[in-house]
């Protein structure tokens, strides 16, 4: 007798599945098959509407015959309609990306079917950044027949993978250098399901499972809570409030908004030894805040980067635009002192580390 299923309609779910003496490998298969199917038609649906999207976009532009600053209204105006009736997705980025996606790729969906399977939303924002249709066309072919991650490639593009190939006499040391740097990039197989393009696209609530560990989200909700008690005027905005840029997912653990400073303040907990990367990368949340969130009566956004270590570099406060005049005389007078929050996080990791005594202990007491 046939092992195979008899398809039913168009279901690549049961044409997949090959029945095995294993039922524990049948079982796992089953639901790789599904999640696999269910991604592709969300995924699909999700690169129909944004270049969708950026066609009408690109449509609308031609009535003020191709004028800059004409598609630059249209995109704020759209932006601000879009975001009140449906959400997070639609920021004046997110809206360019579908434009450039529909003007870069103006035949994706008359491609012949077949010649290699359609790539993800994210690793089409990181194909964008390629400029040279040439290398761009090699990077999109590259990454679906190799089935790169949005990792990986955005690795290869970064490190002008494609040029350097090109120039190499002998390309295995160079194909298989990049293999090795990018492994761990390709052993993540939920990396679609952690995608908050995909969460967002669904209406639905990311995991934030995925961005915090226990210990984080213990010193951050006490923070949270410490701050608000200092009585020095914060109103709590946000908690691991997610930034999309061209490249990455980040999420800023707390924003406040302080309202007698008159701006934002944003806090990120890092659980390593702080680092310059770590207060570039909040130099680069508060030009971003400063961008989208900052209105002319606010000041500059100040960013505080904290580190769960204890050493002397216990916290970091960073603020651009020429202001350390400001924020010396000014922000420390409602900002917490270094000192303040090292003692908050040691009692709250003191306080987390006896709890899981605790817990432990009760295990064993049950065993």
């Amino acid at each position: 007798m046939d092992n195979k299923l008899i398809p039913y309609g168009n279901n690549n779910i049961m044409d997949c599945f090959r029945k095995t003496d294993d039922i524990l490998t049948d079982m796992r298969g089953i639901i790789d098959s599904a999640r696999q199917s269910a991604y592709q038609a969300v995924n699909y649906a999700l690169l129909q509407r944004n270049w969708l999207l950026g066609y009408r976009i690109a449509e609308e532009e031609l009535k003020g015959d191709n004028r800059a600053e004409y598609g630059a209204e249209i995109i704020k105006s759209l932006s601000r309609e879009l975001t009140d009736t449906y959400g997070k997705g639609f920021t004046k980025s997110n809206l360019y990306s579908f434009y450039a996606f529909y003007k870069a790729y103006p035949e994706i969906f008359q491609t012949p079917s077949g010649k290699f399977r359609m790539l993800s939303w994210s690793h089409y924002t990181a194909l964008l950044q390629v400029k040279d249709a040439a290398a761009r066309e090699w990077y999109e072919k590259e990454a679906a027949e190799q089935t790169w991650s949005v990792r990986t490639l955005q690795r290869n593009i970064s490190s002008q993978y494609y040029y350097r190939l090109l120039k190499s006499q002998v390309k295995n040391p160079v194909k298989a250098e990049m293999e090795k740097l990018t492994s761990p990039y390709q052993e993540d197989k939920l990396e679609f399901i952690k995608n908050p393009v995909i969460a967002e696209f669904l209406g639905m609530e990311q995991d934030k499972s995925f961005t915090e560990t226990k210990l984080e989200a213990s010193i951050i909700s006490n923070l949270q809570k410490f701050l608000m008690e200092l009585g020095k005027g914060y109103a709590f905005v946000a908690r691991q409030q997610h930034i999309h840029t061209e490249k990455e997912d980040y999420y800023i653990d707390l924003v406040f908004y302080n309202y007698i400073l008159k701006c934002f303040v944003l806090i990120d907990l890092k659980t390593n030894k702080i680092t310059h990367q770590d207060v570039g990368q909040m130099d680069m949340y508060i030009r971003m805040y400063d961008e989208l969130k900052r209105s002319d009566g606010d000041n500059p956004t100040i960013g505080i980067v904290l580190c769960a270590d204890t050493d002397e570099d216990i916290a970091k406060y960073s603020v651009l635009h020429g202001n350390e005049q400001l924020f010396a005389t000014k922000y420390k007078l409602y900002l917490p002192t270094e000192e303040e929050l090292r003692a908050e996080i040691e009692t709250q990791k003191a306080m987390f580390y006896l709890q899981q005594e605790g817990d432990q202990d009760k295990e064993n007491g049950k065993a």
